[in-house]
């Protein structure tokens, strides 16, 4: 369960731009929550990209505005500087994550311990995963392949989200009226993910407003960051109370 519930929602954004706080501000404005995941070598610069024939701001925070930017929510690895991690040899791999971890760790006051990998097609393999698994302090990873369910996963380093917000809008609208009538004999995990630069495209941001009204504030689903939801069925029931 879900600290005493059977179901719950999560939100993973990757990054770490700052289009972000213009999405805190939607989050908090519904109890909802994410974790946001950073690359703690590119702190500080600016960019653009271009998206669909549309360019859009790619700039990141300074590490001094990472602890109140993200206040309330969950800061996760993304890597150093953003590379394909298959294309890396094991030391760099290793390199890339574990150091981002501890200075994203020293930025944010706690210690991290998620992780999504970054790049878009196939962005991790089984050698990856298992160097992350037996050399860094991460203790789960989300990838960038939808699942379409709400069943929970055994392998956390190569974990499966739900939907992404932005290129299944439709398909995450439907799934979330499924699961908010869901009545589950077993814990079921809604888990959103996407990138907050995104919004701007198409400025998809009432639509996405509109999205978490309508998921928010129901009694019987726990809403967390990844860590919250993912870790708590590796914990005891004296580790949950």
């Amino acid at each position: 369960m879900f600290h005493g519930k059977m179901k719950a929602v999560t939100f993973s954004y990757d990054d770490g731009v700052t289009q972000d706080q213009r999405l805190i501000e939607i989050l908090n404005k519904y109890g909802l929550k994410c974790t946001f995941n950073l690359n703690s070598g590119l702190l500080g610069t600016a960019n653009a990209l271009i998206r669909d024939g549309v360019t859009v701001a790619h700039c990141k925070p300074q590490p001094g505005e990472i602890r109140r930017i993200y206040e309330g929510h969950e800061i996760a690895s993304h890597t150093l500087t953003h590379p394909m991690l298959p294309a890396q040899e094991d030391r760099e791999v290793i390199r890339q994550v574990e150091e981002d971890r501890l200075r994203l760790s020293e930025l944010a006051g706690y210690e991290v311990v998620g992780f999504a990998y970054p790049g878009g097609g196939v962005n991790y393999d089984h050698r990856v995963a298992g160097l992350i698994r037996q050399s860094t302090g991460i203790r789960y990873c989300r990838t960038i392949v939808s699942s379409h369910s709400f069943d929970l996963q055994d392998n956390l380093f190569a974990f499966k989200p739900t939907v992404h917000h932005l290129m299944e809008f439709d398909e995450m609208r439907a799934l979330a009226e499924r699961f908010v009538a869901l009545r589950p004999e077993t814990p079921a995990l809604f888990y959103i993910w996407g990138h907050a630069y995104e919004f701007d495209i198409d400025n998809s941001w009432k639509k996405f407003e509109d999205f978490c009204r309508f998921l928010s504030g129901r009694d019987d689903i726990f809403y967390g960051t990844n860590k919250e939801v993912l870790l708590a069925q590796q914990e005891t029931p004296e580790e949950t109370a």
